[in-house]
């Protein structure tokens, strides 16, 4: 759903800047309270993950493919501000590296892609965790809910800033009823995505995952003897008390790993995951233009489109400058890519860690 140049005119162009400023503002703020020492390389690595799962186009309908937006994933494994600031950084790197994205479109798609998933998406996964039964379950179920709505709010959010700025004279309700509907099945895609990898970390090491914090453990009984502990094998007293067990805290479940326990394994298992995908398996990506590059050809929301400024870039169009063999350059491409979104993201991000540190603050869902 990359926007290109000349979609948007001039004027909302400049406004859905000031918007992406002004978001990315809060979300340096917001992300301090987000990150610990724990998560803020994490948060670097999602950023990269999402860049590589974004270079495998799925197809969803005759001639028209989809790839994952992020937002969802991003909110519910690193928290709603962190995630726009990963989406962020991805938008970024695209935009200036691979000449994907128009650049003075960066703040239209930030705003699409970047703050209204992550809000719509975070938003419904937290409203369904407080009502379905608290377990590691109810999480993935929540991420695949949240990630489903939060791809056709997106087109209905460029549908709307395409009504206010648009450069070509097309009914509004074509390009809504267009746009919504691929995107609903590209939401699907999104969706099982997204719930795949946050049941994944989950699993492993839910104590990872921001989305899982204010889960408790179930409750506990236990029969004990009067002031005396369960000895295994003992015979039980005549006299005893059944004790339950106070739901545990949400640090009961996603507290500080122990201590010894590394975060390497997750962060190598997930940093092999995503070279493996834009090195290798975006080679089968679909061909097929995307949802919004259908729509935009099919309705003539293109009309205007402007060459990219950066259309000389080396990586432009994901493809390294001067290697024939396409298998080898898209797959250098995606490793680059992945590597440069990493070290950018990874310096944002422990940074921001850095200055919560200074500044004393707690991290969100735990106790200062």
């Amino acid at each position: 759903m990359h926007v290109p140049d000349g979609f948007i005119d001039t004027p909302v162009s400049a406004a859905t800047g000031v918007v992406a400023i002004a978001a990315v503002a809060i979300s340096l703020r917001g992300a301090r309270r987000e990150l610990d020492e724990r998560t803020a390389p994490l948060a670097g690595l999602v950023a990269a993950f999402i860049f590589a799962v974004q270079m495998l186009n799925f197809p969803v309908a005759a001639g028209t493919s989809g790839h994952l937006l992020g937002g969802a994933l991003a909110a519910i494994l690193v928290g709603p501000y962190t995630g726009v600031l990963c989406v962020s950084v991805v938008l970024l790197m695209q935009g200036v590296l691979f000449a994907d994205g128009g650049l003075t479109a960066l703040g239209t798609n930030i705003t699409d892609m970047a703050i209204v998933t992550t809000v719509v998406a975070y938003a419904i996964f937290r409203s369904l965790v407080k009502v379905l039964p608290r377990s590691r379950a109810s999480i993935t179920a929540a991420s695949f809910a949240a990630a489903v709505v939060s791809v056709p709010a997106a087109a209905a959010a460029f549908t709307a800033i395409y009504w206010l700025g648009g450069t070509t004279d097309i009914p509004i309700g074509k390009v809504a009823t267009a746009m919504v509907g691929v995107h609903v099945l590209i939401g699907i895609g999104e969706a099982a995505i997204t719930a795949a990898t946050v049941g994944a970390v989950v699993a492993v090491r839910p104590d990872l995952v921001y989305g899982a914090r204010g889960l408790s453990k179930p409750l506990e009984l236990r029969t004990t003897p009067t002031g005396a502990p369960l000895v295994p094998g003992a015979a039980r007293p005549a006299t005893a008390s059944v004790t339950v067990a106070t739901p545990a805290p949400a640090a009961a479940v996603t507290s500080p790993a122990p201590a010894g326990r590394s975060n390497r394994p997750v962060w190598i298992a997930g940093l092999i995951a995503a070279l493996v995908l834009a090195g290798g398996v975006s080679y089968y990506a679909s061909a097929s233009p995307d949802g919004l590059e259908k729509v935009a050809h099919d309705k003539g929301i293109d009309e205007k489109a402007k060459p990219h400024a950066s259309e000389d870039s080396p990586l432009a169009d994901y493809s390294v400058k001067d290697i024939g063999d396409a298998r080898l350059s898209g797959g250098l491409a995606g490793i680059i890519g992945v590597g440069a979104t990493l070290t950018v993201g990874s310096g944002v991000f422990v940074v921001i860690r850095r200055r919560r540190n200074h500044a004393g603050l707690p991290v969100q869902g735990q106790e200062a």
